[in-house]
């Protein structure tokens, strides 16, 4: 069964192992705790209470930040990936947020993919944002509009 709750810190070394697993440059599992308490809040996606993937939100007034939402490879193609950032979009306007912040590899086709599917438009581009293995790539901007 499929359930998506909120983490403690204890959790951020499985969550720094698939991100491993799934990002070629993941946060550290010292970056991913920091992500605990204050303005940040974490959920993870589970099946019999196996993690399989994770969000990162930062919710400041009205904005939220998708800091990282990401899945285990193994669990990917399943429409996992979207019925947790449907969770994270309705946590975030059910607290106050008005917009939805985020940045994406320009290459990360799937992801834009998703955003775009849940209503997500493009807003700009960071040059050269994201490290590469031979250099970086540009950051896509993208924002949803959640109230107002």
């Amino acid at each position: 069964m499929i359930k998506i709750k909120v983490l403690k810190p204890e959790r951020s070394k499985v969550m720094a192992e698939i991100a491993k697993q799934a990002h070629s440059h993941p946060m550290s599992e010292k970056l991913i705790q920091s992500c605990f308490g204050g303005l940040y809040h974490v959920f993870g996606i589970e099946e019999d209470n196996a993690l399989l993937g994770f969000g990162i939100l930062h919710l400041l007034f009205e904005e939220v930040t998708l800091i990282d939402i990401c899945l285990h490879p193994k669990a990917q193609g399943r429409g996992l990936g979207k019925q947790l950032l449907e969770h994270l979009i309705s946590y975030a306007t059910d607290n106050g947020a008005e917009v939805m912040l985020l940045e994406v590899r320009a290459s990360g086709d799937r992801a834009i993919g998703l955003y775009q599917s849940l209503g997500f438009n493009s807003t700009g581009v960071r040059p050269g944002y994201y490290k590469t293995s031979i250099g970086s790539e540009d950051a896509v901007l993208m924002s949803l509009q959640l109230k107002g």
